[in-house]
Formats: structure tokens, C-alpha cells, sequence
């Protein structure tokens, strides 16, 4: 074979050893990155490939040998100047032979060479030389490794599997370099991420459906046919898996086997945050594969019979084959499986030897979520052996939930399923007993006993105690909440003897004298399982299925948790519980979103329960409680962030409601509140120089809440007003008092002002009617904005300040329900732009004098700033209460000074940025609209590079996966070129001579008519071949972008049409006819409604043409290399 001249010496050889060994196994970062830097030039030379059949011919290392794999993966890999198609095949066979010839090589290389291989592949899947497409024979291309040695067969089955892994891929040809070589240390990844970047520019997503489809189809039930007629061989045999390559060999055929079922058959790229929602999309063409027994059978005959160390891949395969879609089959064909598939469950449990290893326990945990996630209890429950199976899951779970401490991960799925059996049960229609009101009690207990006994061990061996981790927990109460809820009645006795005897054991230790810390701690750990349960259970109620005996059973359970509260509220002068106070805020939000609020009714069996045992008439009462313990907590606990948040957050969610927060307001604790708001009464309002700045947030959350409640009887009362402020007014003052002064405490300065900014951010947001918005204006403008002004002078590198009172501002301008609607004789509205003009100015000008900020840090230091900035200003602009005419009519600079500014800023930011930070890219596309829509002249009279800086980031948002930002890449992109063609339309009339500022804009736009045409092959591109979820946002510029550029879309049409298969093009040159059909050359709203109507239709037919193409897709593929 020839790859080009072979070099005729090998000097540079021993070099290229010599630094491949300094890259894997120098323990010096500076020799390896030397070492690194000289490998990434060689990768990038012209002799590459040359040398590297030189490395893997007589190459001497190992490392050696993977670099020359890596390099020849990247060089099949680059989209510009691509190896022609004969050296890829002569690469391909070359691969294949040298693996064939050298069975033993090192794991890695020989990992590396079947990555190169499947990379080959699959990039050049459509690629056909005589109507032969030349890399799909797949099958044939490993048969003869098939037919070898066990070591050939590893490597054979190793191909397939990762090949069929490679097409299942995403973009990456290859997915993380960890995986491609895990004994590897860690330094290579610099290297073995060139090609794998290179394949995620080359490979955009429609080119991988087609493809991926293409290899299911032609390819995908071989491969799994040969891969269990293997397994059926191997099982059949006498394997001796103490020996390591037949061990070797039935782990490649059951990842092969797992690889198969786990490709992704439909194109939905589930990730595996939705793990027991998945349904497995088997092609209607497998049918046979799973109405056949025997496939099931092999995997289960499997399991009993091979190690337990590769039992985890055989449940895998298990997991996915029960996962299969319902609609595979009819319902006496599912009915069957099922009984076959539980029968296999049944062995399992009956035989549970390999259970303890804690992955075949996780993938057995997943199989059996599965049961319900993708099946009826209805007809689980005609399963022949359905009351055996379902009693010995039940044992098998309480176990589980016994051995709290052996695999915490897995318990999720358990309850998972529980959770879903229960959920069934009012819904179930089969004669056949579901058993669950005998099982669904014991697995409650299990939970419930398992938790309480847990805190003592946990204690005495010093492990780490569950309850910390706050999102776990929570998950397991939210599915305890539906298990707990079925044969309700139980979980209740057993909550309240559980919590009696606990409470009196407690309420025992806390009146002796000689009782241990330790013990205590014990106590309130299990009173903290009891309340999150409590309140788990209660969330738990479900409107049209509860009784009034459920009713009055929650009241029991809410008036022992409200005792509790009573006595460790009385103790919280000497000591108090992180954990328990959590628990009770958890409590009390699950019981305020089922008791209290609008929809409630009040006639409920709990409020007669609360009423007898505690005295709680009505809801306006229990609000008393709520309220009397928000304000426990933060006299006691200000200090405490977690407890202050969630407290906070409780009043805010109370706040919210329209009928809770009138009675609120009438409560004596609520008038104290909106009359003491001081860090003398609630110590988290003070200004403590021990505490971080950004712990002042929850402030924001409490003077919300206050706001609202405020403004339920405020009215037009400024006196009333004016007395709430008094703490603030006094709080501007003395920070006005010091920032006066030449010598002030900077750090108390700081602290006093970010607190007042964001208590006013809380009361701005809650104040959206005009009445009251009007007098926090009048109070905060003229007096006070000064201050604010000169903090972001004198701070402006300090984000923990600034970054509140550039928020505070962005509220203030935010005309959130017309509450900024000023007299026609006020100039309120102008003065409001001016200070905001000013602040943007005075912190856009200073930020940039910090240059360069590294990457690390770039967002908490500038482009959060920014941000928040862009949206001030996108705020004020779309605010309409200013006229934005006057400025420049009156010589005022205001507006031009805020544009500028943040056009300044805009440059300073790399393009990669404005999407890599979601707010970032939401504030600023969100702002751009606003500024085509009514400031094109101001982007017209940019300087050319400035406004092919912004059409560049309009073109990269237009592929943003943030639907946000794509849309309104649409809009601005529509009013560019919106604007662009009347200017084009005036000047080809003779009027009178347009303003320079247009000439300018269009002598750019004629200069780079590229920008333009590349944006109308993005819109079209998204349009014909990708997902497009916003196809009338896309539709609007494409009209304009293609009357602009008529003579290139004529190119592209074209081009695509040809890029078709010769009986398709007629039908493809037809779709684009009918696109343009009765479309005017004008942008009148009727005549882009016409188009817009026309191209839903035109995407249809071209998406069906390309789907029935005999050739697979091919063209689609041209087409997009042509357009990228």
C-alpha cells in the first residue's frame, strides 16, 4: 500500500519515542508539557501521515504506537483539505490487517486503532466508489477475526461494539478520551482531544441521524443477531472463566450486546438524568428477536451462570430489554413477555447470591423499577405468579431499606417503583388482587424504622448522616410521600407511636439532670426523620382521593409537630438544632401548600383536630403560628444562613397568597414586623464584619415579602410610607454621612450599603402598582441617588458591591406592570434614563481599565457586571416612558453616552463568552432586539468592524441551543434586514439624498455580502435539515435574506437540488418553486405571513422527500458540507 513517499531514514523516529515517553510517564509538568507542545506540531506537520505508518511499523513503544493511532483519528477527522477516499480505505484495510497480525498488543493501542477504525467508518458512511458503499461491510470486515483465536475474537467483537458505540455518539466520533484509554494517565487527554474536537466540528447533529439512522437500519439487528448467537454459543459451552481471555471475550460480547440495545433507535438523546423514564424504541423490524423467549432466556440463563463481576452488564442488557416500547407488541404478545420477564425477576429473587455486589444490586434495583415505569399494574397483577413475585419484592425491599447503609444510590429506584404501584392503585380495573394494601404498609415501616435506627449508628461510628445531604432526602420523601398516602390509616398509627415515643423520650431527657449530650442528639436526629416525613406525608394528600378521616388523621400528625415546635422554640435561648429547625420549615411548606391559601377549604376535619388539641380555630390562627415561628427563627437563628434563607422564603411564599396575605396583614406579629424591620430585632439585618457580603441576599427575600404585605392597606398613605423607610432613610444617611468624609471604615461603608441596596431591590420588585412605585421614586430620586452613583465610582472592581446596586437600578427601571407611568409635566422619565445613562457610563468606563481579567474569574468580575448593566439598559429602553427623540433634538448626550458604553463593552467581550454564560447571552440578544427595533440608525453609523462584530454574534445565536436566544437572533436579524432593504429600496428611487449614516451601512453590507449569505444558509440549513422548534421566528428574516441575495439563494437552491439523488431532484426543485410561489418582492406583513405559510409546507415536503430517499441521506449530507 502507499500513504504517500515513505521516508527513506528514520532519524526523526527515535525522537518522536523519546517524547511520547516524556508525555505518558515523566513525572516533571514542564518536560511533558515541552513534550506535549512538540507531539501537538507534529500532529499539525505535513509529513504526518507518513511518519506515523514509520511509528506503528517500527515504532518500539507502546506510546509510540498510540500516537500514531490518535494522529491518523484526527487526520480522518479534519473537515478542511480531507483525506481523498482512497488513502481513507488503504487506512481502513491497513488498521484491519495490522490488528489481525499483532493479537497481542497493548490494551490501549489496540483500543486506539479500533477507535481510528470506527472513526473511518463512520465519517465516511455514505462515502461510494462504483455504487459500492465501500465502509458499511461491517460484519464482513471482522468475520475473519470472528473465526480465530479467542484473542481475534475479542478483538473482532471489541469492533463492533465500539463501532456501534461511535455512530451512537452525539457529535464527539467517540464520546470522553477516558474512555478510549483507561490505563492511561491522566496527561494524555491534551493530546487525544484534538481529533475528538475536530470530529464535533465536523460532525453537526442532522449529519449524525442520518447517518446513525442509515447504520440501523442496513447494520444494527445483524450485529446484535451475531452478538446473542455468540453469547448462545459461549453459554452452550463449557467456558473456563478462570481463564482471562475467554472471561475477556464474554465481557466484549455483552457490552456489544448492551451497546446494541442502548442506541439511541429514534434520535431523542435522553441523558441519564431520566433514567426510569426511559422507554427503549426497538424498529418494528426486531419484533422477532423479542417475541422469541429465548433472547430474554439467554440473559437470565446468563446471569445464574457467569461471574458476578460481569452479572452487572447482563442485568444492564436486562434493564434495556425490559425497557422495550409497549407498541412492539400487541396485548397478548406483552402479556407474555411480561410473564416471562417477571419469571426471570422471580429466579433472581429466589436465588439471590450475587445480589450483595453492590452493581449487580443497582442494575437489579433499575430492572425492577422498570416493571412499573414501563408496565400497568393492571397487567402485572395477571401474571401467573403475580402474589409470589410481588411478596418476594416486598421482602427484598424492606431488606434493602434495613441495610440503609450498603448502597444509598440504588434505594431511589426501589422506591421509585413503590411509589408508581401505589400511584396505580385507585386506577386499577383487573379483578386479580394487586396486594398492595398487604405490602405497600411493610415497605412504609421498613423506611420509616430504618431512618430512626440509622441515627444512632450514625452518630457512634462518626459516618456521614444522610440528612445533609438535603436533595437526596428530599427525593426519597417525595416518592415515601405517595408510598406512605397508600392504606394511609397505618403509616399514621406508626407515625404517631413512633413520634410519642420519641417526643417522651426526649421531652424525658431534656428534665433529667445526668442525661447525656449524646443522647439528646440521638432524640432530636430521630424527631428530625419523624417531622420530614410528617411533612412529606401531609404533601403527600392528593384533593380528590382524600377522606375526611385522612383529614383528620394529617391533624393529629400536624398538632404533635406544632408541640415539638413549642418546646424546642422554648429552649432556643440555650440550645437549638440545624437539623430539626430544617425539618419543621420543611414541615410547615408542605403544610401550607395543602391547608392554606384560596383553594382550601376550611370546613377540613384538620382545622376541628387543631382546634380541640391546641386551640387553633382558623386559618387565620394557624398563619399566627407560622408567622410567630418565622419570627423565632430569625431573632434566633439570623446567624444561621440556611435557616434564615428557607424562613425567609416561607414568609415570601405566604406573601404570595391573595387571601393569606390579607389576614396576615391584620395579625399583631405582621404590624410588629412592618414596624421594627431592624437589626435590633432581627439580627441578619445588621452589619456584621464577620459575615460574607453575599450572605446579605436572603435580605432581598425578607423585604419582598414585607413590601407586599405593606401594600395590602398602604393605598395612597405617604406618611404611613414614610415611617416604614425610617430604618433605610436612616441607613442612606449614614452612609451619605460617610462617603462624605475624606477617612471613612470602607468595609463598614460597603456592608451598610449593599445590605440597604438590597433590602430596596425587595421592596422595588414587590411595589408593581403605580401608587406605591411612585412614592419609593419620590423617596429614593433626587435625595438619594447620588450615593449609589458614587459607589460604583469608588467600587466598581468590587463585584459583591457593585453588582447589588447595579440590580437595585435595573429594578428601578424595569416597568413591571406600567408602574412607571409619570404626569405628562413630569420629566421624571427622562431624569430616570439620565441616571441610568450615567451609571452605565460611569461603571462601563472603569470596569474596562481592569483589561485583561483571567478567564477563571472574567465573569465574577466583569461579565456579571455587564451583564446586569445590558439588562438595565435593554429595561429602560423597551420601558416606554421616555421619548428617546428629545435627547438628540436638545444636544442632551445621555442616550449616545449609554450606546457607546455599551458598544465599549460589547467589544471587550470574546464571542465565545457571549454564549458560554447563559445570562450573559439572555441579557445581551434580549437587548439587541430592542436596539434593531428602534435604534438602527444608531448600529447603522457604527464603524464597519463594530457592526460585523454584531452580525457575527447574531449568526452564532441563530445555532444556540437556548430557544431564548435563537428567537430573538431571529427578531434582530428580521429588523436589520428589515431596515437594510428600505434603504436599499429608497436609494434605488430618486428622492432626496439619504443621510451618510445609511450610505455607511450599506457600503458595509455591499462590502460583505458573505455575512449575509452565510446567515441565509444557517436559517435555511436549520430550517430543512435540524429540529427547528421555532420555525416562525427562523421565517421572518429568511424572506428579506433571501431578497437580498437572490442571485446566491438561486446558488444554494441549486446546489441542493443537485446534491440530490438524480430521481429526487425534481421533487426537491418543485419544494423550492412552491416556497416562493405569490411571494412579492416587498416585506409587507401579508406578503412574509404568505411566505411563512409557505415554508411550514416547504419543510414538510422536503423532510418527507429526503426520509424516502433510496440513498439514504447522502444528499442531505452534501448539502450540508456545502452550507457550513
Amino acid at each position: 500500500m502507499k500513504w504517500g513517499k515513505m521516508a527513506d531514514h528514520v532519524q526523526g523516529l527515535a525522537q518522536l519515542e523519546i517524547l511520547c515517553k516524556q508525555l505518558y510517564e515523566t513525572a516533571d509538568t514542564a518536560v511533558r508539557h515541552q513534550a506535549e507542545k512538540a507531539l501537538v506540531e507534529f500532529t499539525n506537520g505535513p509529513d504526518c501521515l507518513s511518519k506515523c505508518q514509520l511509528l506503528l511499523e517500527r515504532g518500539s513503544s507502546s506510546y509510540s504506537q498510540l500516537l500514531a493511532a490518535t494522529c491518523l483519528s484526527k487526520l480522518v477527522s479534519r473537515t478542511s483539505n480531507p483525506l481523498p477516499l482512497e488513502q481513507r480505505i488503504d487506512i481502513r484495510n491497513y488498521v484491519l490487517n495490522y490488528l489481525a497480525t499483532r493479537p497481542k498488543l497493548a490494551a490501549f493501542v489496540t483500543q486506539a486503532l479500533i477507535q481510528l477504525y470506527a472513526r473511518i467508518t463512520k465519517l465516511g458512511w455514505f462515502d461510494s466508489q462504483k455504487d459500492d458503499y465501500v465502509f458499511r461491510n461491517v460484519i464482513a470486515d471482522v468475520t475473519r477475526f470472528l473465526r480465530d483465536s479467542v484473542e481475534h475474537c475479542i478483538i473482532g467483537v471489541t469492533i463492533l461494539s465500539q463501532l456501534t458505540n461511535e455512530i451512537n455518539q452525539v457529535g464527539t466520533a467517540g464520546g470522553p478520551v477516558g474512555r478510549l484509554w483507561p490505563t492511561a494517565p491522566p496527561h494524555h487527554l491534551a493530546l487525544r482531544s484534538l481529533s475528538c474536537r475536530q470530529a464535533d466540528a465536523a460532525h453537526p447533529l442532522t449529519k449524525h441521524r442520518k447517518i446513525a439512522s442509515s447504520f440501523r437500519d442496513s447494520s444494527l439487528l445483524d450485529i446484535f443477531t451475531l452478538s446473542c448467537n455468540l453469547l448462545k454459543q459461549a453459554s452452550g459451552k463449557n467456558l473456563n472463566l478462570n481463564d482471562e481471555s475467554q472471561h475477556g471475550l464474554l465481557m466484549q460480547l455483552l457490552k456489544l450486546s448492551y451497546n446494541c440495545l442502548n442506541y439511541d433507535f429514534i434520535g431523542t438523546s435522553t441523558d441519564e438524568s431520566s433514567d426510569d423514564l426511559c422507554t427503549v424504541q426497538i424498529p418494528t423490524s426486531w419484533r422477532s428477536a423479542f417475541l422469541d423467549s429465548s433472547t430474554l432466556q439467554l440473559f437470565f440463563n446468563l446471569y445464574h451462570s457467569i461471574p458476578p463481576s460481569l452479572s452487572p452488564l447482563v442485568l444492564s442488557c436486562l434493564v434495556q430489554i425490559a425497557s422495550v416500547r409497549r407498541s412492539l407488541f400487541n396485548n397478548a404478545e406483552r402479556a407474555k413477555f411480561l410473564s416471562h420477564l417477571v419469571d426471570g425477576v422471580k429466579r433472581i429473587l429466589a436465588n439471590p447470591q450475587c445480589l450483595p455486589d453492590p452493581n449487580n444490586y443497582h442494575e437489579f434495583c433499575r430492572l425492577l423499577a422498570r416493571l412499573k415505569s414501563n408496565y400497568q399494574l393492571g397487567e402485572l397483577v395477571k401474571v401467573e405468579n403475580y402474589p409470589e413475585v410481588i411478596r418476594l419484592i416486598a421482602n427484598f425491599t424492606v431488606t434493602s431499606l434495613q441495610h440503609w447503609e450498603f448502597a444509598p444510590n440504588s434505594v431511589h429506584y426501589l422506591l421509585s417503583l413503590w411509589q408508581r404501584l401505589a400511584a396505580s392503585v385507585p386506577y386499577v380495573k383487573a379483578t386479580e388482587p394487586h396486594l398492595l394494601e398487604t405490602y405497600t404498609p411493610e415497605v412504609t415501616k421498613a423506611y420509616i424504622t430504618s431512618r430512626l435506627e440509622s441515627v444512632h449508628v450514625i452518630l457512634r461510628d462518626g459516618l456521614e448522616d444522610p440528612l445533609d445531604d438535603t436533595g437526596l432526602v428530599q427525593q426519597q420523601l417525595d416518592q415515601l410521600s405517595t408510598i406512605g398516602r397508600c392504606e394511609y390509616e397505618k403509616t399514621c398509627a406508626l407515625l404517631v407511636q413512633l413520634f410519642d415515643q420519641a417526643a417522651q423520650s426526649y421531652q424525658e431527657l431534656l428534665q433529667s439532670t445526668n442525661s447525656g449530650a449524646a443522647d439528646v442528639t440521638v432524640q432530636e436526629g430521630r424527631l428530625t426523620w419523624l417531622v420530614y416525613i410528617i411533612g412529606a406525608v401531609i404533601g403527600g394528600r392528593v384533593s380528590f382521593a382524600s377522606t375526611d378521616e385522612q383529614d383528620a388523621m394529617d391533624g393529629e400528625l400536624v398538632c404533635r409537630v406544632l408541640q415539638l415546635m413549642n418546646l424546642t422554640d422554648s429552649r432556643l435561648a440555650q440550645a437549638g438544632n440545624e437539623r430539626l429547625e430544617l425539618a419543621v420549615l420543611s414541615f410547615f411548606e408542605q403544610f401550607r401548600k395543602i391547608y392554606i391559601g384560596d383553594q382550601v377549604q376550611k370546613s377540613s376535619k384538620l382545622y376541628r383536630r387543631l382546634s380541640e388539641v391546641l386551640g387553633l380555630n382558623d386559618e387565620t390562627m394557624v398563619l399566627s403560628v407560622f408567622i410567630g415561628k418565622i419570627i423565632t427563627n430569625l431573632k434566633y437563628w439570623g446567624q444561621c444562613e440556611p435557616i434564615t434563607s428557607k424562613t425567609l422564603q416561607l414568609l415570601n411564599d405566604l406573601s404570595l397568597g391573595y387571601s393569606s396575605v390579607r389576614k396576615l396583614v391584620k395579625l399583631s406579629a405582621v404590624q410588629f414586623m412592618l414596624n421594627n424591620h431592624t437589626s435590633e430585632h432581627f439580627s441578619f439585618l445588621g452589619v456584621n464584619n464577620q459575615s460574607n457580603l453575599s450572605d446579605m441576599r436572603c435580605r432581598t427575600t425578607f423585604y419582598t415579602a414585607l413590601g407586599r404585605l405593606l401594600m395590602v392597606d398602604l393605598g395612597e398613605d405617604e406618611e404611613q410610607f414614610e415611617q416604614f423607610m425610617l430604618p433605610l432613610t436612616v441607613a442612606f444617611e449614614a452612609v451619605a454621612q460617610m462617603l462624605s468624609t475624606n477617612t471613612f471604615n470602607e468595609q463598614e461603608a460597603k456592608r451598610t450599603l449593599v445590605g440597604l441596596v438590597r433590602d430596596l431591590r425587595g421592596i422595588a420588585f414587590a411595589f408593581n402598582a403605580k401608587t406605591s412605585f411612585m412614592m419609593l421614586f419620590d423617596w429614593i430620586y433626587p435625595a438619594y441617588m447620588p450615593i449609589l452613583q458614587r459607589a460604583v465610582e469608588l467600587w466598581y472592581h468590587d463585584p459583591a458591591c457593585t453588582t447589588p446596586v447595579l440590580k437595585l437600578m435595573a429594578e428601578l427601571v424595569h416597568n413591571r406592570s406600567q408602574r412607571l407611568q409619570f404626569d405628562v409635566s413630569s420629566p421624571n422619565g427622562i431624569l430616570l434614563f439620565r441616571e441610568t445613562s450615567k451609571m452605565i457610563t460611569t461603571y462601563g468606563n472603569r470596569i474596562l481599565t481592569l483589561g485583561d481579567v483571567p478567564k477563571d474569574r472574567a465573569y465574577a468580575v466583569k461579565l456579571k457586571g455587564v451583564s446586569v448593566c445590558f439588562a438595565m439598559l435593554k429595561a429602560v429602553l423597551s420601558g416606554n416612558y421616555v421619548n428617546f427623540g428629545v435627547f438628540r433634538l436638545y444636544g442632551d448626550d445621555a442616550l449616545d453616552n449609554a450606546l457607546q458604553t455599551f458598544i465599549k463593552l460589547l467589544l471587550s467581550i470574546p464571542h465565545s463568552d457571549l454564549l458560554d454564560y447563559p445570562k450573559l447571552s439572555q441579557s445581551f440578544y434580549s437587548l439587541l432586539e430592542v436596539l434593531t427595533q428602534d435604534h438602527m440608525n444608531f448600529l447603522a453609523s457604527l464603524e464597519p468592524h463594530m457592526v460585523m462584530y454584531i452580525l457575527s454574534s447574531i449568526s452564532e445565536g441563530l445555532t444556540a441551543l437556548d430557544t431564548m436566544v435563537c428567537t430573538g437572533c431571529c427578531s434582530s436579524l428580521d429588523h436589520m434586514v428589515t431596515y437594510l432593504f428600505k434603504q436599499l429600496s429608497r436609494s434605488t428611487k430618486k428622492r432626496a439624498t439619504p443621510m451618510a449614516t445609511d450610505e455607511r451601512f450599506l457600503h458595509i453590507m455591499q462590502q460583505h455580502p458573505e455575512m449575509i449569505q452565510q446567515m441565509l444558509s444557517t436559517v435555511l440549513n436549520i430550517i430543512i435539515f435540524e429540529d427547528c422548534r421555532n420555525q416562525w421566528s427562523m421565517s421572518r428574516p429568511l424572506l428579506g435574506l433571501i431578497l437580498l441575495n437572490e442571485k446566491y439563494f438561486a446558488d444554494v437552491r441549486n446546489s441542493i437540488v443537485n446534491s440530490q439523488p438524480p430521481e429526487k431532484q425534481q421533487a426537491m426543485h418543485l419544494c423550492f418553486e412552491n416556497l416562493m410561489e405569490g411571494i412579492e418582492r416587498n416585506l409587507l406583513t401579508k406578503n412574509r405571513d404568505r411566505f411563512t405559510q409557505n415554508l411550514s409546507v416547504f419543510r414538510r415536503e422536503v423532510n418527507d422527500s429526503m426520509k424516502n430517499s433510496t440513498c439514504g441521506g447522502g444528499g442531505g449530507v452534501n448539502s450540508n458540507d456545502m452550507m457550513s
